[in-house]
C-alpha cells in the first residue's frame, strides 16, 4: 500500500531455473537474533555477502532471514562470522532450502523454520 495513493502491485518476471538458499541465524553466546553476524556464499566461483541487521521504518518491516541467489549453482558454501567472534563453515549445502543455524550447535535438524 501507497500512503494517499493507489496500491500497487509488484510482479516477479524473473527467468526460471535460477536456484537460492535462505539461511536463518540463531545466536547462543551472541545476542538471540544474530544481529551483526555477517554470512559469506561461496558458488560457482563468486561470493555474495550480508550481514543481519536490525532495521525498521514506517509501515515497514524486514526480514531477518539472509537470501542469496546462486543463479545455475546448485550448492554452496557457507562461512558464518558471529558477533562475538566464532567463524563456522558449512560446505556444499544445497539450493532451494531455507537452513538454520544455531550458533556452535550447526545446522538445526527438524527445525520448522528449514522448508523450501
Amino acid at each position: 500500500m501507497n500512503v494517499n495513493e493507489p496500491p500497487s502491485l509488484l510482479r516477479n518476471d524473473a527467468p526460471a531455473g535460477n536456484h537460492w538458499i535462505k539461511i536463518r541465524l540463531e545466536g547462543v553466546k551472541s545476542n538471540r537474533s544474530a544481529i551483526g553476524a555477517r554470512v559469506l556464499a561461496r558458488y560457482g566461483g563468486k561470493v555474495q555477502a550480508q550481514e543481519v541487521l536490525s532495521q525498521s521504518s514506517y509501515l515497514s518491516a524486514s526480514d531477518p532471514r539472509l537470501h542469496f541467489g546462486l543463479g545455475a549453482a546448485t550448492t554452496a558454501d557457507i562461512e558464518i562470522h558471529w558477533p562475538l567472534g566464532l567463524v563456522e563453515k558449512y560446505h556444499a549445502l544445497a539450493a532451494g532450502h531455507l537452513v538454520t543455524i544455531r550458533e556452535g550447535e550447526g545446522i538445526v535438524k527438524g527445525c520448522p523454520f528449514n522448508k523450501s
